[in-house]
């Protein structure tokens, strides 16, 4: 984009997160001036901060969220991988037992996944997203500072007041558009009445899930297993645990559960909780390896979709990107890419439309949820039979829907061809309609059910 274009413009971003960052990076030649607003102070090097509740637990970056996050920082992910982040193709390099029994690790080599703890990831992108500015665009962070309602009116945001958090003082900060990156904590639909708007509809699935982490080390070099292991929760079963490696030759376990069955955060207590898991497999893998961190616990794992992409739900100037748009059950690892490839949505949107003219964001907001609705799907089927109440009620369409992913997923841990397709989908490289292609379709529904492995395979099977 010319840099006249972007003269005198001027964004806020709240949130100095990973989404905050990206956004940063999204809007980079569109406008002349970005202020970060975090809340936080930035720990020096790579050290956990107290404004990610979720930091202390798995994070994962799949293969459409990499690719995502290439297109805004080429380089991103070969950094990520020189600071220590484990590179795992799927299914490879990740064990995954299913209701069924365990999935084939068939080597194709399409979705490598990135394991590394969040101080890692948020420093190095943080880095580079910051140093990639170049001269068209500056930018200011200001940490410490809290944003704490919108300026504008009904029509139009006109920028955000923000407080500093050491003084109390307030101060009104204008812009030309804001971007709401803060998170799960997201204040927007409270400050839309201010602003005399309704907030958007909003939807929610609650599954009750919990989880606790701890981070281990293997006690000697033949103890380190020889792949990551995932053994998700089922009706059944409704405990899981998922056990992957990180920078520094460490471990993260992952133990989860619904209402009923939440995992303890006592240290004494939960290595006992992974051998009441569907599978004894990462019980034993612990018996190899020595905890080197406390045990983090986290409950706040429902799914919420605010739907500011509808018609008139959006005024002009504000975009809202990342957990404060839509959040998932953090289990399932889909948040971090949604966030790369909502910013590459709203850079695309931009691009297209020479800036943020009339208009413009309220398109961006739109490819902002198209990018988040593969992983919403799978996220809220996942969760939905452990709902209760409204959130538990499917429509036929979605009952429908269900039986068949239920059959798609069996299918997908034995067929080479139906598992390409669901981790294609899984992993935000293709549309749901990948699901239904012909093949896939005729293979799911006619031919018959077949158990898992008994075991967890040793072999790859490369043909």
């Amino acid at each position: 984009m010319p840099e006249h274009t972007a003269r005198g413009r001027t964004a806020v971003v709240i949130g100095g997160g990973l989404a905050g960052m990206l956004a940063v990076v999204a809007l980079r030649g569109h406008v002349e001036t970005i202020t970060v607003v975090e809340r936080d102070r930035y720990p020096a090097g790579h050290a956990f901060r107290k404004g990610v509740p979720q930091a202390h637990h798995l994070h994962i970056l799949l293969s459409g969220g990499q690719r995502a996050l290439e297109r805004l920082l080429p380089g991103t992910v070969a950094a990520l991988t020189d600071a220590g982040a484990r590179s795992l193709y799927l299914p490879r390099d990740l064990l995954t037992r299913t209701p069924t029994g365990w999935q084939r690790r068939f080597d194709e080599r399409r979705h490598p996944t990135l394991s590394v703890t969040r101080p890692v990831l948020d420093a190095v992108v943080r880095e580079r997203a910051l140093r990639a500015l170049g001269p068209t665009t500056r930018v200011e962070v200001l940490e410490a500072t809290e944003a704490v309602g919108l300026l504008g009116d009904a029509r139009r945001v006109a920028g955000v007041t923000v407080r500093d958090r050491a003084t109390g003082t307030s101060r009104p900060l204008p812009a030309d558009l804001v971007v709401d990156a803060s998170g799960r904590g997201s204040r927007t639909p409270q400050w839309y009445a201010e602003l005399g708007r309704e907030a958007p509809r909003e939807e929610t699935v609650d599954s009750g899930l919990a989880y606790a982490t701890r981070m281990y080390r293997p006690t000697d070099e033949d103890g380190e297993p020889e792949t990551a292991v995932n053994v998700p929760g089922w009706p059944e079963c409704p405990r899981g645990a998922a056990y992957l490696p990180v920078e520094g030759g460490n471990w993260l376990l992952t133990l989860s559960g619904v209402t009923g069955h939440h995992p303890p955060t006592d240290e004494a207590e939960f290595a006992a909780f992974s051998a009441t898991i569907g599978d004894p497999y990462v019980h034993e893998l612990l018996t190899r390896a020595e905890p080197v961190s406390p045990v983090h616990g986290f409950r706040d794992t429902r799914n919420r979709r605010r739907h500011y992409d509808h018609p008139g739900a959006l005024p002009e100037g504000l975009l809202v990107l990342g957990d404060a748009n839509c959040t998932f059950n953090p289990v399932y690892g889909q948040g971090m890419s949604v966030a790369a490839l909502g910013a590459v949505a709203l850079r695309d949107t931009l691009d297209a439309a020479g800036g943020p003219g009339p208009g413009v964001l309220a398109r961006a907001q739109r490819a902002v949820g198209r990018a988040a609705e593969s992983a919403w799907m799978a996220a809220v089927g996942a969760d939905r039979p452990y709902a209760h109440g409204t959130e538990a009620k499917a429509g036929p369409g979605e009952r429908l829907m269900s039986w068949y992913l239920d059959r798609l997923a069996a299918r997908a841990a034995v067929d080479r061809v139906v598992g390409g397709a669901f981790r294609d989908v899984f992993c935000l490289t293709a549309p749901p309609a990948r699901l239904m292609a012909p093949r896939v379709l005729l293979r799911t529904v006619f031919l018959p059910r077949r158990p898992g492995l008994p075991r967890p395979p040793g072999t790859v099977e490369t043909t």
